[in-house]
């Protein structure tokens, strides 16, 4: 028996013994641990502190957007125009993926993604040097996550690499000469737009065999200061010429894309004086011939056809409305003067936005193609004559006096040509006033009357081409 005791407390000492070994162990162990996570949080900590003073040392390493204000619906503005009455309802909240969207519309969505994935987005807190969080005078940036919700004021930051992605769109390397050309057609600017009168054979889209557009151009030429470039909100022929209007930021295109579309859609319903109200277009045209009528409304549906080669297409006039691929058309025109030799100058007001709608109508449905219209007015020119100078008139007053750049012809071109350019101008748009629109929206005030917004009146001069042809019908005896 006592053998068995002296057994058993052996037995009880030795897993004492391994119990204590075990717990030593376990202790030692979490110590260790607990000792590892104290320093990694103290390293953790100790280098985001010195990524902090990097970041402030380093200013010019962020690229920094503008503060951030609360979007204005585009469909809003558009109807508050059109009804004269402040448009009411809730926004929904903007996010900092969306603000950066909005900024920086040229950078890939990948490229955005990846920058809030990796965190490497910014928000600046201090605000005009005000004093926030203790600290004043100095900059505090904090991470920002793509689902964070923006604040009036905020401002965000960006690696400033991204301006190296931004500029690889627009690869051009103009001289002075040539952006101070494209900056001479400026005919209007503020804080929402910018106007150009956009020259005879310059197209306003890039694309497949294009070297030089007026987008890729303004982009360059006409950012100035701004954090964005202009962007079209509407397009001319590449032959026409005359006013070309950009919006100078994503929500001011925005709006004017709505405007330009519901100019299209409103004169199709039963309020056309309206939309006529909130944007006109004047066009200038000289025509092959006389209409019967000296002023009149065309109503015709177009359609898009493709020629015989299955390569080239044109647009005509259809008789079957039901057609799925018809749009219905509005044009107004009136004569200005005609001439005994056979020409007409007209004035043609769009009231919808159809490709190739004017030439169309008028060589179609009116029988008057446009001169220098090889495509829709080619059987008139067929046996062309050019007309004869005038004697009271100089060939070489009516040359240009430098050599435009990007390849532009605009020497010749008059009905004294063998071969005339196309005298289609854009010479008037009226539209609203964008910029004071956008700030009564933002502005706290509630009590704003749409209907006396201030209308711009956007005129544009005529072409070289267009000149010529017009003083050598005037000095001919009608």
């Amino acid at each position: 028996m006592a053998g068995l005791v002296g057994l058993g407390r052996r037995h009880l000492s030795s897993r004492t013994r391994v119990l204590a070994t075990t717990l030593e162990l376990i202790v030692a162990v979490f110590q260790r641990c607990s000792y590892t996570t104290t320093i990694a949080a103290s390293s953790s900590y100790s280098s985001a502190r010195e990524e902090e003073a990097g970041w402030r040392k380093e200013k010019g390493r962020w690229l920094t957007l503008p503060p951030f204000a609360p979007p204005v619906d585009a469909s809003y503005v558009r109807k508050a125009i059109a009804s004269g009455q402040r448009p009411a309802g809730e926004e929904e909240p903007t996010t900092a993926l969306k603000w950066v969207r909005r900024c920086c519309p040229h950078l890939p969505m990948s490229l955005v993604q990846k920058l809030f994935r990796l965190r490497q987005v910014r928000r600046d807190l201090t605000k005009n040097g005000s004093h926030m969080d203790g600290y004043y005078g100095q900059q505090q940036l904090r991470r920002v996550s793509a689902k964070d919700v923006m604040m009036p004021g905020d401002v965000i930051l960006l690696p400033v690499t991204v301006q190296n992605v931004a500029t690889k769109k627009y690869d051009y390397s103009e001289s002075e000469e040539e952006i101070s050309f494209i900056r001479s057609l400026e005919l209007y600017k503020d804080s929402a737009i910018i106007a150009v009168n956009k020259p005879p054979g310059m197209p306003v889209q890039g694309g497949v065999g294009i070297k030089y557009s007026m987008d890729a151009l303004a982009a360059k030429s006409f950012k100035y200061d701004y954090p964005e470039s202009p962007r079209l909100v509407h397009r001319l022929d590449r032959d026409s010429s005359g006013v070309l209007v950009l919006g100078r930021t994503q929500t001011s295109a925005l709006v004017l894309h709505s405007i330009f579309r519901e100019k299209t859609s409103g004169a199709l319903s039963d309020d056309i004086k309206t939309t006529c109200r909130a944007l006109q277009r004047k066009y200038l045209a000289l025509v092959i011939g006389t209409p019967k009528r000296w002023k009149g409304l065309i109503s015709a549906p177009l359609t898009k056809i493709v020629l015989e080669d299955g390569k080239s297409e044109r647009i005509t006039i259809v008789k079957d409305t039901k057609t799925a691929s018809s749009h219905h058309a509005l044009t107004e025109y009136q004569v200005i003067r005609s001439s005994a030799h056979g020409f007409t100058w007209l004035e043609l007001c769009p009231l919808t936005g159809r490709k190739h709608q004017l030439r169309v109508h008028l060589a179609e449905a009116l029988g008057t193609p446009i001169v220098g219209d090889y495509k829709y007015g080619w059987y008139a020119h067929r046996k062309w004559e050019p007309m004869p100078w005038p004697e009271s008139m100089s060939e070489d007053e009516k040359l240009p006096k430098n050599k435009p750049p990007f390849g532009l012809e605009l020497d010749g071109g008059s009905i004294a040509e063998k071969q005339p350019f196309l005298h289609l101008h854009c010479k008037q748009m009226i539209l609203p006033n964008i910029s004071a629109a956008l700030w009564q929206l933002q502005s706290s005030s509630v009590d704003h009357d749409f209907l006396e917004l201030e209308k711009l009146n956007l005129v544009a001069p005529l072409p070289l081409h267009m000149r010529v042809s017009w003083d050598i019908l005037s000095c001919l005896p009608r």
